[in-house]
């Protein structure tokens, strides 16, 4: 055995053992999704509360519910409670994990040894540990506090003002909240309390700590109780704008993923009826078993995933930047944005240095590889695999929503696109993720990776293996699923085209598609 074998093997170890260490840690971590539906929501609420000029127009009335739900305060109120007993549960396991620590830490102190038993950068890491521990804590608590506002005020609204009562004085059991929750929690107490009681800042604390529908719905209650007629009239004119914009929004997040899902549906039946019967002349027979010539062994497929992704993605680049003072203020979300636009920069050029030093030998390569071919049907093969994507991705993340039950973390650069409303900053999070991303990764994935494993497997069995492997590189339990799926009708798309910017067209309208919709809840305020 080499120099070079052991070193890579030894190398494969730490790659698997890191790989693996990231999704037993995204366990622990609770999924976007959750997150997501509570936005979305906030957006049904909004637009239910939209009244057409005609109130006797029935055509509009029935739209509305077509689209919002006959009961959306009932909904709303569900899904508040499944978000709260799921945040209430992470806050249960931060909790218990920050006490293990601290009573580890407390045995170390009082054990009395010639030498520390745990190394000083162990020390250093656990007391790191603690601190985002203890972070996690204190906003796991203020995401619980500001739950209850708001599932209080869905209760006050549907007339259980005794049980809104009681879900706004849990509040004052949480520790380490901020004051706010606190001042909201008394002047909402006080406008739905019998005989209501109405403190001197009331209206400010209720522009200041609430948002969208549980704004207008508790300004509207508190104009009431003052008789102030001309705001009333002023606020409902103003709601009335923002439920036909919600309205509007969550007609195009639900209804244009829906038509294109249906295409897909329709697509997946026309194919799979076009293969039985007129078989090896189909579409999906096209270039079904063909695999591509491969000069290269297994050796190289592990250089450039082991070295060039994993351990420069993960160790390498992380500790450069870990060393640099680069400043990253949590508040400013264009300092966040670009360095997760560099950072992802960064991890796909050194990726794509050590591919080609790898198979640089091998130049110049056989026909079909790395194909960019902007005539023929690419197009149309990109388009309709995103329709086919659509209803199958749906599919498996409703399963995968059941099997997780809100465990196993999420991409954080979604939660970061659906928080950032500056236009710079989105500007950046599209690159990075409806650019940058499909150019790399079906490159790497689709473009290297696929075609290599045809060596050794057949097709199809090569379009499931980069498939899982492009989903676990995610580094995200909750995603695997989810993402494997995708992966394979990437992989579909590319091996049928045999033409990269097929699937790249796939992955970016599905990125787009997402990121769209994020700013579109994420702007429902």
């Amino acid at each position: 055995m080499t120099l070079k074998r052991l070193g890579l093997i030894l190398a494969s170890i730490v790659a698997l053992f890191l790989c693996v260490q990231a999704l037993i840690e995204s366990w622990q971590e609770p999924q976007f999704q959750d997150r997501l539906e509570l936005y979305q929501t906030n957006i049904v609420l909004q637009a239910a509360s939209w009244e057409p000029s005609d109130s006797n127009n029935g055509n509009f009335k029935a739209a509305r519910e077509a689209i919002v739900g006959e009961k959306p305060l009932e909904n709303a109120t569900q899904q508040y409670e499944e978000a709260r007993k799921s945040t209430e549960a992470n806050l249960e396991k931060a909790k218990n994990k920050l006490a293990e620590l601290r009573s580890e830490s407390s045995k170390t102190l009082t054990t009395p040894k010639p030498q520390p038993e745990i190394p000083p950068a162990t020390n250093a890491s656990r007391l790191q540990q603690k601190h985002q521990l203890q972070q996690s804590v204190t906003q796991l608590q203020n995401s619980l506090a500001e739950l209850d506002l708001q599932l209080g005020i869905l209760q006050a609204r549907q007339g259980h003002k005794d049980t809104a009562s009681k879900t706004w004085k849990g509040l004052s059991e949480l520790s380490q909240i901020d004051s706010k929750f606190v001042n909201s929690a008394d002047v909402l107490s006080g406008i739905w309390s019998d005989p209501p009681r109405l403190l001197p800042n009331a209206e400010q604390v209720v522009q200041s700590n609430l948002e969208g529908w549980f704004r207008y719905t508790t300004l509207a209650q508190l104009y009431q109780l003052q008789q102030r007629q001309e705001a009333l009239v002023s606020l409902k004119a103003r709601e009335q704008e923002v439920a036909e914009q919600a309205l509007l929004k969550f007609a195009i997040i639900g209804t244009v993923p829906l038509l294109g899902a249906l295409i897909g549906i329709g697509l997946i039946i026309f194919l799979v009826w076009q293969r039985f019967v007129k078989g090896d002349a189909a579409l999906l027979a096209q270039n079904a078993n063909v695999p591509w010539l491969t000069p290269w062994n297994g050796e190289t497929i592990l250089q450039v995933f082991v070295l060039g992704f994993f351990l420069m993605g993960q160790v390498v680049l992380p500790l450069v930047l870990s060393i640099i003072p680069i400043p990253r203020p949590i508040g400013n979300v264009r300092i966040q944005a670009l360095y997760v636009l560099v950072t992802y920069l960064l991890v796909a050029a050194s990726a794509l240095f050590v591919l080609y030093l790898s198979i640089k030998r091998f130049f110049p390569l056989p026909e079909n590889w790395f194909r960019f071919n902007f005539k023929g049907n690419w197009f149309l093969w990109g388009l309709g695999g995103y329709c086919v994507a659509l209803p199958v991705v749906v599919v498996v993340s409703l399963i995968n929503q059941q099997l997780w039950q809100g465990q196993g973390g999420s991409n954080p650069l979604l939660q970061l696109a659906l928080s950032a409303q500056d236009f710079v900053a989105l500007g950046m999070f599209f690159f990075t993720a409806a650019i940058a991303a499909p150019l790399f990764e079906e490159f790497l994935f689709r473009g290297f990776l696929l075609p290599s494993l045809t060596r050794y497997l057949p097709v199809w069995v090569s379009v499931q293996a980069s498939g899982l492997l492009f989903a676990v590189a995610h580094l995200s339990l909750s995603e695997i699923l989810p993402l494997y799926a995708l992966g394979c009708v990437l992989g579909v798309v590319y091996t049928r085209s045999r033409n990269l910017l097929a699937p790249m067209l796939v992955h970016s309208l599905w990125n787009s598609g997402t990121l769209l919709s994020l700013f579109l809840l994420g702007s429902s305020k």
